[in-house]
C-alpha cells in the first residue's frame, strides 16, 4: 500500500522542479525575443577573445556565452543561453538549499518566490556575471549546509566541503564579490559556539584551499596585467564619494533600497529581512544561522558601500539565495503565509510587467529611462557604420576600421555588422576598459588607413574627434543615426559617424574619467 503523505511529499518536490524549469524556458523564449544589450555584447567580445582573466571581472560569464554561441551562433539566445541554464541551476540548487531546511512544501514555496521575482525573471535572462555568481552561490550554501548537518571531522563532511571548495571556485570565477559568501561562513562560525567547533575540523580549510586553486588563473592574468582587474574593482567598490558626502549618502542608500524593492517586490523584501534577523536568534539551527549571516553579510557589505559610492541593484544579488531559502521554511503562521502570497502576487505582476515591456512598450516611459529600450537601435547604426566603412573602401586602397568612443558601443557594432568585424574603443571620453588591452587601432592599422568612428552627436565636433584629429589626413562628418525602438517615434539617443582618412600614425592619450 503506498505511503499518502510521502507520494504527496514526491509530488511537490517535482512540483517545484517543474516551476523553475518553466520559469527557464520562459526566460529561453523571452532571451530570443529581445536585443542583445550593450554590456552583454561586450561581454560576448571576451567570448571571442577567451582569457583567464578580463579588465572588468573573471571569465565565466564569457565561458558561459562561448558555450551558447557554439550551439546557437551570435544570436541573442545564443549569447544567454549559458546564462539561462546558470539561472537554472541556481533555482534548483536554493530549492534544494528550502528542502534541507523543510520538506518538500518548503521546497515548493521557494520554486513559487524564485520564480516570481523580478531579480530572476529579468536578470536570469541576460548573459551577466550575475547569473553564474548566483548558481555558484547556491551550490556552495547547499554543501555548506549539508557538511554543517554531517558529523564533525568525518569523512562525509569532508567529501561536502570539497564539493563546496569546487562551487566556491565557480563563484570566484565569475565575479570577486563571492568572497562575501566565505566571509559570511566565517562570521557564522565565529559568532556561534556549536559552530565555533567546525574550526577543528580540516574541511573548511581544504575547502578554501581548492576554491583558491580553481581561482589561481584568474591571480596569474591580473599578475600579468598589472593587477589591473583587482584595482579597478577595488576603486570602483571603495571610492570617494563626489560633492556632498552626507547627500550622496543619503541618495545612495535611498537608491539601492528602492532598486532591491524593485528586484524583490517590496513585499517579499520586507519579509525576507525578517526570516533573515530570526534566523540570527538562538532558537534557530546552526543551517539557518549560516544562511542568515551569509545573507546578511553579503547585503550589509554593499549597504556601507552605498555610503561612499552608488551600487548598482543587482550587486547584492547573492544574499537573496539564502534570503528565499529561509523565507520559504520560515512561513510557520498563517498571517506570514498570506503576506508571502500577496508578496509573490505583486512580484509575480510586477515580472510580467517587465516581459510585457521588453516585447510591446505599453508602459509610457521615455525612452532615455527605459532600461528596457538601451536594447534598441543598434542594428541600424552597425549598418550604417559598415556601410560607411565599404564606401569609403571602394575609393581606397587602404584598410577601413569601425570604432567607437565607449567600449559596449564597438562592441554592439562588431556584434551587428555582417560578419562581425573587429573593432576598436577609442575610450578618449569614457573609463578604462577591456579594449585599452586588447590590440588598439594603432598597435594594428597601417600608415593611410582609414577609421570609422561613432560617437555622440555634437553641436561641435564630438571631444573624440576633435582629439583624433591631428593624426589623420582628412575628417569627414557623416550620418546621423537616431536611435529609437522598432518604428516608435520615441528617441532614445543619437549618434554621428564620422569618417576618418589618411591616418598619419600616433594616437592621442585617454583623459581619465569617472563613467
Amino acid at each position: 500500500m503506498t505511503n499518502a503523505p510521502a507520494a504527496r511529499r514526491d509530488t511537490r518536490w517535482t512540483t517545484a522542479v517543474s516551476i523553475v524549469s518553466a520559469a527557464a524556458v520562459i526566460r529561453i523564449v523571452f532571451a530570443a525575443l529581445l536585443p542583445v544589450f550593450p554590456d552583454e555584447a561586450y561581454y560576448w567580445e571576451w567570448s571571442r577573445r577567451f582569457a583567464p582573466g578580463y579588465f572588468d571581472h573573471p571569465p565565466a560569464v564569457a565561458l558561459l556565452i562561448r558555450f551558447g554561441t557554439t550551439l546557437l551562433g551570435a544570436t541573442p539566445l545564443g549569447i544567454r543561453l549559458g546564462s539561462i541554464l546558470a539561472g537554472w541551476l541556481a533555482s534548483l540548487a536554493t530549492i534544494t538549499i528550502a528542502r534541507r531546511l523543510g520538506d518538500a512544501s518548503t521546497a515548493l514555496r521557494a520554486a513559487i518566490v524564485m520564480s516570481v521575482l523580478p531579480l530572476a525573471a529579468a536578470g536570469l535572462v541576460l548573459a551577466t556575471p550575475d547569473a553564474s555568481l548566483l548558481a555558484a552561490t547556491a551550490a556552495t550554501l547547499y554543501c555548506v549546509v549539508r557538511a554543517v548537518e554531517a558529523d564533525r571531522d568525518s569523512r562525509a563532511s569532508l567529501r561536502w566541503w570539497i564539493a563546496g571548495g569546487v562551487a566556491l571556485g565557480a563563484a570566484f570565477l565569475s565575479k570577486y564579490t563571492a568572497v562575501l559568501v566565505p566571509a559570511g561562513v566565517l562570521v557564522a562560525f565565529a559568532t556561534r559556539a556549536p559552530l565555533r567547533s567546525r574550526f577543528k575540523d580540516p574541511g573548511p580549510y581544504v575547502a578554501c584551499v581548492v576554491a583558491a586553486l580553481i581561482f589561481l588563473p584568474v591571480v596569474i592574468w591580473n599578475a600579468r596585467h598589472g593587477w589591473v582587474s583587482f584595482a579597478f574593482q577595488l576603486k570602483h567598490g571603495l571610492s570617494t564619494p563626489q560633492g556632498s558626502a552626507l547627500v550622496a549618502a543619503w541618495k545612495h542608500e535611498g537608491d539601492l533600497f528602492g532598486g532591491q524593492a524593485a528586484l524583490a517586490s517590496p513585499i517579499l523584501f520586507v519579509l525576507m529581512g525578517i526570516v533573515v534577523w530570526r534566523s540570527l536568534g538562538k532558537t534557530s539551527t546552526d543551517a539557518e544561522r549560516v544562511l542568515g549571516v551569509v545573507a546578511l553579510v553579503c547585503f550589509g557589505f554593499f549597504v556601507v558601500s552605498a555610503f561612499r559610492h552608488r551600487v548598482e541593484p543587482n550587486w547584492p544579488a547573492p544574499a537573496y539565495v539564502p534570503a528565499i531559502a529561509l523565507l520559504a521554511s520560515g512561513v510557520r503562521t498563517r498571517r506570514l503565509e498570506a503576506w508571502t502570497r500577496a508578496g509573490v502576487g505583486v512580484a509575480g505582476l510586477m515580472s510580467l510587467a517587465i516581459y510585457v515591456q521588453g516585447l510591446v512598450p505599453l508602459l509610457t516611459i521615455a525612452p532615455p529611462r527605459d532600461p528596457i529600450a538601451r536594447a534598441f537601435g543598434w542594428s541600424d547604426l552597425a549598418r550604417v557604420a559598415d556601410s560607411t566603412s565599404r564606401a569609403v573602401h571602394a575609393s581606397s586602397d587602404a584598410s577601413v576600421w569601425i570604432a567607437a568612443d565607449r567600449y559596449q558601443e564597438a562592441a554592439e557594432l562588431a556584434l551587428l555588422a555582417p560578419d562581425h568585424p573587429t573593432t576598436f574603443a577609442t575610450n578618449l571620453s569614457g573609463r578604462a576598459n577591456q579594449y585599452d588591452i586588447w590590440p588598439r587601432f594603432p598597435d594594428v592599422a597601417r600608415s593611410g588607413d582609414a577609421l570609422v568612428l561613432v560617437v555622440d552627436e555634437a553641436t561641435e565636433p564630438h571631444a573624440a574627434v576633435a582629439r583624433l584629429t591631428p593624426y589623420f589626413a582628412s575628417i569627414k562628418r557623416g550620418a546621423l543615426v537616431v536611435l529609437r525602438r522598432g518604428g516608435g517615434s520615441g528617441e532614445i539617443g543619437r549618434r554621428r559617424v564620422w569618417t576618418l582618412v589618411g591616418w598619419r600614425g600616433g594616437w592621442p592619450s585617454p583623459v581619465p574619467a569617472s563613467n
